[in-house]
């Protein structure tokens, strides 16, 4: 049992930045996918391409507040001194996957008439792990990984 302990320890060590990515990650979509909920079931009409848009922006920069505060903290452990260009970068890398998220909702729900909900998950898991690699190498990295 010690030894199955070990193990587990030594893996939660290993893998701590991506778990961490995971669990804020997941809390993130939560949060964006509440929000855009929140939208389409409240004021807004996903079947109106306009509308399912302005949803998704809205769920977009809730997620992206939550996710920079989250990221920053738990996940990379920024210590980075200039917060404005960290912060600049973070938000660019997430307008870049914004576009992406629009564009695939446009082509699976207006284009493709798949059911938004079902639409919103599976764009989701793409968002994830592109903004993963955008944080990693592009935002938070160390120095040592940037040289």
């Amino acid at each position: 049992m010690d030894r199955l302990l070990e193990i587990i320890k030594t893996l939660l060590n290993k893998y701590r930045e991506i778990i961490s990515y995971l669990i804020v990650g997941g809390l993130t979509t939560v949060v964006s996918m509440a929000t855009y909920y929140l939208c389409v079931f409240t004021f807004l009409n996903p079947k109106n391409p306009f509308e399912l848009q302005v949803a998704n922006v809205i769920s977009w920069v809730f997620a992206v507040a939550f996710a920079y505060i989250t990221n920053r903290k738990f996940v990379f452990k920024s210590k980075e001194k200039n917060f404005l260009k960290e912060t600049f970068s973070f938000v660019s890398s997430r307008v870049g996957t914004l576009l992406i998220d629009m564009l695939l909702m446009f082509l699976i729900v207006s284009v493709g008439n798949m059911n938004d909900k079902i639409a919103k998950i599976l764009v989701q898991i793409v968002v994830i792990v592109l903004n993963y690699v955008f944080a990693k190498f592009f935002v938070f990295r160390k120095e040592s990984e940037g040289k």
